[in-house]
């Protein structure tokens, strides 16, 4: 696998912080991201060990040294139990649905390569986790719960979204960050701020 390489070499989104750009409640969030990593709360040992080796795979940062954490994010959402306000008929309530899903992954390993997850090699991994996705499962593992829907609705979703939620993703995509108090002016197609980040080949 090759390296990322981000179109917006240089820019980083933290050179705003100090500016009229960001205001006070906004620093505060980005520097919690930052500086509070929530400690372990709901998920076990092995679960969060299970999620590390998934998130991983699903956003490998071969090319950062010290990568975003997503497992603590996840958990602290589930610690709190903060749910999204809907629930698709075939996923049973969000923290049951994620036990039950991480332990279908788990098995699947045991049952396919005699090994955890985290011990596969890393095609083996993505093989997994892509039948996963496409509910190619033994039911044993999993049962009322569809794999294919946690995998996308429940697992995929929340890792990507806790990479794009810090400032070093929003940085590698020349996102401007939080547009509180500053806003947005030039809004037309190909259109861009003098503050947002500009493309290498711009």
């Amino acid at each position: 696998m090759s390296a990322f390489a981000t179109p917006f070499p240089g820019y980083d989104v933290l050179d705003k912080r100090d500016t009229p750009s960001w205001n006070e409640q906004t620093r505060a969030v980005v520097r919690r991201r930052l500086e509070e990593i929530p400690p372990r709360r709901f998920l076990s040992t092995d679960e969060w060990m299970l999620l590390e080796a998934i998130a991983a795979r699903l956003m490998p940062q071969p090319d950062r040294p010290r990568p975003i954490p997503i497992t603590p994010w996840i958990d602290e959402k589930l610690a709190e139990d903060r749910r999204p306000g809907y629930r698709y008929a075939d996923l049973p309530p969000m923290r049951d649905a994620w036990r039950q899903g991480l332990a279908g992954i788990a098995e699947e390993a045991r049952e396919r390569h005699g090994l955890g997850f985290g011990d596969l090699d890393p095609v083996a991994q993505d093989a997994l986790l892509g039948d996963v996705q496409r509910g190619a499962v033994d039911r044993r593992w999993w049962g009322d719960l569809s794999a294919a829907r946690f995998f996308g609705e429940l697992l995929l979703k929340e890792v990507v979204a806790v990479y794009y939620a810090h400032p070093a993703a929003w940085s590698e995509i020349g996102f401007g960050g939080p547009a509180s108090p500053r806003g947005y002016v030039r809004l037309g197609f190909d259109e861009r701020d003098p503050w947002e980040a500009k493309k290498v080949d711009d």
